[in-house]
């Protein structure tokens, strides 16, 4: 803190001794020691308190940035929320006008009696392809690599 060599130290101790005398210099010593130590004690409180506060900044920050990035989230789901429904109840209107629209045959899928469909039945292909010929006589074994059927 202080740039006091031992030489300075000297010199200030035999000032006081002088000054004091040698039969108050060691209270007035031991009192000189307790007040240094409560100004040490009373700058840490000071440092601390300091370091506490700027913290306690910090913090504030922090919270108004997360308070701030929550709402951004809360007002960009809602607006997603309004977007999805204003979707469905367009999809919703549209599927209502078209039903109103439809006659009740249509709407009911039912043909009229008497009319054949006009679709013809699809036969599915056979599951299993056919195989070349030739291809029955030979076993289907894996061959090592390097060794392939020829």
């Amino acid at each position: 803190m202080f740039d006091i060599g031992f030489s300075e130290i000297v010199v200030i101790g035999v000032v006081a001794l002088i000054v004091i005398g040698p039969e108050r210099l060691p209270k007035v010593a031991r009192t000189l020691g307790h007040m240094f130590g409560r100004l040490q004690r009373y700058v840490n409180e000071v440092k601390a308190d300091i370091n506490r506060e700027m913290e306690l900044d910090e913090l504030r920050k922090l919270q108004t940035e997360v308070q701030s990035a929550a709402r951004d989230i809360e007002q960009s789901v809602t607006q997603a929320t309004r977007d999805m429904e204003s979707g469905v109840r367009s999809v919703e209107s549209q599927l209502n006008e078209a039903a109103a629209g439809a006659s009740p045959i249509e709407a009911t899928g039912a043909q009229p009696a008497g009319k054949e469909s006009a679709v013809a039945p699809v036969h599915a292909p056979n599951a299993a392809p056919e195989s070349p010929p030739g291809a029955a006589d030979t076993p289907k074994q894996a061959s090592l690599p390097g060794f392939e059927r020829i």
